[in-house]
């Protein structure tokens, strides 16, 4: 942020000056209003080069992002203030003044700045959608057109701390596999480039015929000393192109697909878009959003563009004229079971309770498979370093014994 030298007059009338930070003319005098300050004259600060260079620096290498943790509890205060009758555009400059994340002040000053140029409050955060996506601004937005904007954003505190509880679960699962994994990895390139180097010294001087697995390992050995620079070309390039494909509109579709296909994961990927999808349509269907536009906003929100793009056939079903439980069937999406609650639901006029009952069920479901997570990949790993083991006898202890033998003139 820049510093502005400025003068006004004082809600007395007496003449003032000083100094105010902010990003443009515009917000400082916005700054300088805030404060019941008429500005008369607003001029750049002149700073040194030096340090014109280390603020560039220090603004580059600054924390562009705002955390789960940090939206839930903005959520949490706005509810509250909300709810107390704290006018919006105090309480949105109280919490950019309170809050720790320097990004996340930034945005919330911009915000109070277009809510006192008459912007409403979903507008002015649709102009940041690296930290409000479309779900929070469509809730927000009708919390401003129902009068209930405290209860937008409790709803929304808690579908954030419910997707932070999931990612939380999800990351407690996949912990230990992981590190089971990169230590396996770490083992092999330890034993390439250090133990069989050691072994085929050994072996060469005795020149005997060394069995298959031998050559294996030796050859394979070799190869990693000779060519590591290039498999570490590979592998960055081979990263690269794979998050370049995966940010394109093709290569993200045909990713989101494949990881529903993935073993033992992919059903567990499904089930918490699937919990995504029901528990946001039940809280936006219950706070009065439109049927339509409630699922054109779940389609983008749901984290997974093929079950967002099923979503969007639900909508273009609905838009013809047919029954939301008949979209739901002819996606493909939902077992038996859950389609009975949606047709009960849509027959009892309670779409967003029973919803709220489907989204529970599913939660549960990715509960269970997450607790079973690490019991289904166990036997995989076993088997894995197994395989690790028996290569390693095979190629390194049966020749040691044949030239054992040898040695011993057997």
């Amino acid at each position: 942020m820049a510093q502005f030298r400025y003068s006004g007059r004082n809600a007395q009338g007496a003449r003032v000056s000083g100094l105010v930070e902010a990003t443009s003319l515009d917000q400082a005098a916005n700054e300088l209003l805030a404060q019941q300050i008429t500005p008369l004259q607003i001029d750049a600060q002149q700073a040194d080069k030096g340090a014109d260079v280390l603020q560039q620096l220090l603004e580059r290498l600054r924390r562009r992002r705002v955390e789960l943790d940090e939206l839930i509890i903005f959520c949490r205060q706005m509810y509250s203030l909300s709810k107390a009758g704290v006018p919006i555009i105090r309480a949105i400059g109280g919490l950019a003044e309170s809050t720790r994340n320097l990004y996340l002040r930034e945005v919330l000053q911009a915000v109070r700045s277009d809510l006192e140029r008459g912007l409403g409050l979903a507008v002015a955060m649709n102009a940041h959608p690296r930290v409000f996506n479309t779900l929070f601004i469509s809730m927000v937005s009708v919390g401003e057109n129902t009068g209930q904007l405290d209860g937008a954003f409790r709803q929304l505190s808690s579908y954030l701390e419910l997707e932070r509880e999931t990612r939380k679960r999800l990351k407690q699962a996949t912990r230990y596999p992981l590190f089971v994994l990169s230590a396996m990895g770490v083992a092999l390139a330890v034993i390439n480039l250090f133990v069989i180097p050691a072994f085929a010294k050994v072996f060469e001087q005795f020149k005997a015929e060394l069995p298959w697995a031998t050559r294996v390992l030796i050859g394979t050995s070799q190869f990693f000393q000779d060519y590591w620079w290039l498999l570490l070309i590979l592998l960055a390039g081979g990263l690269y192109g794979f998050l370049r494909w995966t940010k394109t509109e093709q290569g993200a579709l045909h990713w989101d697909r494949l990881k529903l296909r993935l073993p033992i994961v992919g059903g567990i990927f499904e089930r918490i878009a699937l919990a995504r999808f029901t528990r946001t349509f039940a809280m936006m269907y219950r706070a009065g959003v439109p049927l339509l536009q409630t699922l054109s906003i779940n389609s983008a929100s749901v984290g997974n563009r093929h079950i967002g793009q099923a979503v969007l056939a639900m909508r273009e079903g609905i838009e013809r004229g047919e029954a939301l439980t008949r979209t739901a069937a002819a996606s493909g999406l939902f077992t038996p079971l859950v389609l009975q609650m949606m047709a009960v639901g849509e027959e009892t006029g309670a779409l967003d309770d029973l919803f709220v009952e489907v989204a529970d069920f599913y939660e549960q479901e990715v509960d269970y498979d997450l607790k079973q997570l690490a019991d289904a990949i166990e036997p995989i790993l076993i088997v894995a370093m197994g395989v690790l083991v028996l290569i390693l006898a095979l190629g390194v202890f049966l020749p040691m014994w044949e030239l054992g033998s040898a040695a011993q003139g057997r």
